[in-house]
């Protein structure tokens, strides 16, 4: 017996945006640093003085978090305004106006933006920007970490600078608003506290100078500096216990060996004192990275490009169309401009010339690799409709989006985004399961912390129904993510498996019982009117699968009917999946909202992998459960909720 597992897809999302036109009058100037591509309108020494501040925070906290892996797996682009008046349109919009910003981080699993304005402004950039690089460097190296320590250890290393002519490195400076709060509110219980995710109101205060927030920086000065960093090791203990899938009050009793309560006296003890140590850090040598600098200057239509990417990735849809609409219209072999292009025709929906787009890409520079990877992607989404989880590939579509992948892989096997879709792409097609998974585990050293892979792994290991590794992959993204919807994803891919097991294991068990019976031992019965009689014995009795399988079938709910036929075909419309199946003489179609809504089970081998929308050749006998509704549509029996394929000699008992 062979169950169709169902793909729980975690669509990857590229958010979008745009700006006005770049002046003909103006100069982009592109520096490149060891870690970082940046490009602006400012000069180039102002440029190159943003470099080495963000070069100098990498590297003084590399030293400081020596096991962690700093090396990102996608590029990081800077663009630095000379002014608040050219990057007012380059902002993320809030209320449908331009947030008031100085600077912000933009993370992207295809390129990281960093975006600021070196004119004067009452806060301060770097604050913003070294908050949201700590998260980039949590999410590279940690799964299922609490949203405190996520929060509190970026609020840490924001009020990072130099200074003594950068000989001295300052980390864990407070933060005024902060201590001023912790005197004015009460703490919140860690109980309370450590339950807070991404959709509780005491995080989703759009003020950040909140209890939560100072609480959070609180609570990791004191672990990483009170109490003379004696407690330091047992915070890196904690979290590595968080991310191994322990529950949050298990691994704080295992790495504090304290309960909630005397750590809370603690941290109150601390906040009173009102006085916070410092890390201090003093170099012989000045932290100097010009001299590794190289600069150029950018063409027009470069700069175009790259700012209408910028635009994609904030999702301003409409200012990115206009700018990369004006690149391709300037350059059309530019092979940036075409590939942002493509992405953005994706999010538009217009898959024809998304592809078209990035057919142009591939061609204009065979050796980008985000152009190939990108082409296998829109591929990839061309024929799932929104929300639908389950798809299929034609044989071409296979070919094309494997060989882009692989192309991708071999032009930067460093970037993990190409092992991921091609271990998606062959997951959906239910084929190369153990390559896929060693792609996954590739991903993985790149990008530890990354839960979508995780998630894709978890599945090719049921499709192998290897449940038990797929079971502990999947456990601590129920207990710990911060992700509501991956939380929900990740439980209900457990239901599934649980579902699964349960009934395979019934099935199992009346299969062996009905093939096991042997010869009975009682004797026949005599008859009542005297006279000697014998029956036949109970010899062992063939397999009999409609017994077995009646007994695991899905159970019917109430108001729910099911028939017996054979699966013609599947459509797949805009407005959701058609079933027809013939039942008797007659056809009868049943509608679904999409294949989640589904409960597909397999319980023969001649069906496996996953399901392909068209024609079944040949037709398949079923057993489908369906709900019948007044407001079903018309010229349909009703709302499709379970599809069971059967062996042909199977015959339902009503």
């Amino acid at each position: 017996m062979k169950r169709r597992v169902p793909v729980l897809v975690l669509l990857l999302t590229f958010l979008i945006a745009i700006a006005p036109a770049v002046s003909a009058k103006e100069t982009w100037t592109q520096v490149r640093s060891k870690n970082f591509i940046l490009i602006g309108n400012a000069s180039e020494k102002e440029i190159r003085e943003v470099a080495t501040k963000l070069e100098q925070f990498r590297d003084v906290t590399s030293r400081l978090l020596s096991k962690a892996n700093f090396n990102s797996p996608v590029p990081t682009k800077v663009v630095v305004f000379k002014s608040g008046s050219s990057y007012k349109p380059y902002k993320p919009l809030y209320q449908g106006k331009p947030a008031n910003v100085s600077g912000y981080f933009q993370a992207g699993r295809d390129v990281n933006y960093i975006t600021l304005t070196i004119e004067q402004a009452d806060d301060n950039p770097y604050d913003v920007i070294f908050h949201e690089y700590v998260h980039l460097l949590v999410a590279n190296n940690l799964t299922s970490t609490p949203l405190w320590f996520n929060e509190g250890l970026a609020e840490y290393y924001s009020t990072f600078e130099v200074t003594d002519g950068d000989k001295k490195a300052w980390v864990g400076k407070p933060k005024g608003y902060h201590v001023r709060l912790l005197r004015e509110e009460k703490l919140l219980p860690l109980q309370t506290f450590f339950g807070v995710d991404h959709d509780s109101p005491l995080y989703n205060e759009r003020n950040k100078q909140s209890i939560f927030y100072a609480q959070s920086w609180a609570l990791i000065h004191y672990l990483l500096l009170g109490n003379e960093g004696k407690r330091a090791p047992q915070l890196n203990r904690f979290i590595d216990l968080v991310s191994g899938g322990a529950t949050i009050e298990a691994a704080f009793q295992q790495a504090f060996q304290m309960d909630f309560a005397t750590l809370e006296k603690e941290l109150k003890k601390y906040v009173q004192r009102d006085t916070y140590p410092v890390t201090i850090a003093t170099f012989s040598r000045k932290l100097e990275f010009d001299a590794e600098m190289q600069s150029s200057t950018m063409t027009e239509v470069e700069a175009l490009a790259t700012l209408g990417d910028l635009l994609l990735h904030i999702n301003r849809l409409e200012d990115a169309e206009a700018r990369l609409q004006q690149a391709v219209t300037l350059d059309p072999k530019l092979s940036g401009a075409q590939s942002s292009l493509g992405v953005l025709r994706l999010r538009q929906r217009r898959y024809a010339e998304a592809r078209g787009a990035l057919q142009q890409a591939v061609a204009a520079d065979p050796q980008n690799y985000l152009a190939h990877y990108y082409y296998a992607y829109v591929i990839s989404r061309m024929d799932a409709s929104e929300g639908q989880s389950v798809s299929a590939y034609s044989s071409g579509d296979l070919r094309e989006m494997r060989a882009s992948l692989k192309k991708a892989i071999e032009l930067k096997p460093d970037f993990p985004e190409s092992y991921h879709i091609l271990a998606f792409v062959n997951l959906v097609a239910g084929e190369d399961a153990d390559e896929s998974i060693n792609m996954l585990k590739k991903a993985l050293t790149l990008s530890p912390g990354n839960q979508s892979y995780v998630f894709v792994l978890a599945q090719l290991y049921m499709q192998k129904r290897d449940f038990e590794t797929a079971r502990r992959l999947i456990m601590p993204m129920t207990r710990n993510t911060n992700d509501p919807s991956l939380r929900a994803s990740a439980e209900a891919l457990l239901k599934s498996m649980a579902d699964y097991q349960e009934r395979l294991a019934r099935y199992n068990e009346s299969r062996r019982s009905a093939e096991t019976s042997g010869p009975s031992n009682v004797e026949p019965p005599k008859a009542e009117n005297g006279r000697g009689g014998t029956t036949e014995q109970n010899n062992l009795r063939p397999y009999d699968a409609s017994t077995a399988l009646q007994e695991v079938l899905r159970p019917l709910q109430p108001n729910e009917k099911r028939v017996q036929g054979m699966l013609v075909r599947i459509d797949c419309e805009a407005k959701g999946i058609v079933f027809t199946v013939r039942v008797g003489e007659a056809l009868i179609k049943l509608h679904a909202v999409n294949f989640e809504d589904i409960d597909i089970s397999t319980y023969t081998t001649d069906v496996g992998g996953e399901i392909s929308c068209g024609v079944r050749k040949p037709e398949n006998p079923v057993v489908i459960t369906y709900r019948p509704s007044p407001g079903a549509r018309r010229g349909f029996e009703g709302q499709a909720v379970a599809l069971e394929f059967v062996p042909k000699d199977f015959v339902l008992k009503q």
